[in-house]
């Protein structure tokens, strides 16, 4: 299989038109010609997710979010002085390896739908975009479930995602109809409101929307950009397999450590 092969199945699966106009998906670096040697699936085209793609003897880097969204106005090495996307796409082109993201058409995806209330077995029976419509694509998740109060909620979360999520909302209030979101809330908190949802679990959410949903009566759990999405990394491996590439060419980069938590002991 031929680099050009892997992205156009991809996109067979994942449409192009489903992506954001200003988003960028495909091929942003890298041989079509070359033959798929393998493929590293990772959240973020890094330097260090690049490494970690020819450690494994991958010649191609799936990534969740886009090594850019609007090129950088060079491609050089490692600099303070330039933008982490420069290097990672010079670092590409030196190793040889290919870098394709699927993004905002992935989120829109019936997988990605799935894949996050899935990890608390829940079903989704529709998106945030379409609440009325369980076929249609779009982003978010819509569900229901067993009545429980946001802090049983909230720590099966914590134990899912292996992190420790920051919650609005009265710790006591009885959920039932969560809904979720993988990334920036942005403005789709207005789009669970609207749906009836009375929890909404993301990435991350800006403290004045956070804020102003949560006086109108809607928890909130954010979980982290980064935890939130790292299981889309499995639908990238799925997605690969389904394609032709054998199994055993595809790997998946675990959630790297970015950040950390200070603790009592930190401190004595």
């Amino acid at each position: 299989m031929l680099v050009r092969d892997l992205e156009s199945a991809l996109f067979a699966r994942f449409p192009r038109h489903d992506a954001e106009a200003w988003d960028h998906v495909g091929l942003s670096v890298g041989d079509p010609d070359a033959d798929v040697r393998g493929v590293s699936c990772a959240l973020d085209a890094t330097l260090d997710s690049l490494r970690a793609a020819c450690s494994t003897g991958c010649n191609v880097l799936l990534t969740h979010h886009p090594v850019y969204i609007a090129p950088p106005d060079r491609f050089c090495p490692a600099s303070a002085e330039r933008p982490s996307s420069s290097a990672v796409v010079y670092e590409a082109a030196r190793l040889g390896v290919s870098v394709i993201s699927l993004h905002t058409n992935l989120d829109r995806s019936l997988e990605a739908r799935a894949v996050l209330p899935g990890l608390l077995g829940m079903g989704a029976h529709s998106s945030l975009e379409h609440p009325d419509d369980p076929h249609a694509t779009g982003l978010g998740s819509l569900c229901s479930c067993d009545a429980m109060t946001l802090r049983e909620f909230a720590d099966r979360l914590r134990c899912a995602f292996e992190t420790t999520p920051v919650v609005w909302g009265d710790p006591e209030t009885t959920i039932s109809r969560p809904s979720f979101l993988g990334g920036s809330l942005g403005d789709f908190g207005e789009l669970a409101i609207d749906a009836g949802s009375d929890v909404v679990v993301t990435g991350e959410v800006g403290y004045h929307r956070a804020q102003d949903l949560a006086l109108r009566g809607m928890a909130i759990v954010a979980l982290g950009h980064d935890r939130s999405e790292q299981p889309f990394c499995s639908i990238l491996a799925d997605a690969c397999v389904s394609t032709g590439v054998p199994a055993e060419h595809v790997h998946v980069n675990s959630l790297p450590t970015q950040w950390w938590v200070p603790t009592q002991g930190d401190f004595a």
